[in-house]
């Protein structure tokens, strides 16, 4: 009897410490995931930054059409 109550003592520990594993990488992952949908709202910023002033660099070079056009331009001094 003592043999069976040591050996489901030992199962109980064994699966309380794998309990604990698998919560400790339950919060990890979790706080890998928050960090990950941090990063991509971050980036989503920036790129909705940078096509931002492409376009107004787009609208710049159309409402001046000598610098939208380099046959337009002069000639550089040197020649």
């Amino acid at each position: 009897m003592t043999h069976e109550r040591d050996d489901l003592e030992q199962r109980l520990i064994d699966l309380e410490t794998r309990l604990a594993f698998q919560e400790q990488a339950l919060s990890e992952m979790s706080d890998a995931l928050a960090a990950a949908r941090a990063e991509e709202a971050s980036n989503a910023v920036a790129m909705h930054r940078v096509l931002e002033e492409l376009r107004q660099m787009r609208l710049a070079m159309a409402s001046n059409p000598f610098s939208a056009d380099p046959s337009q331009e002069p000639p550089p001094p040197h020649y």
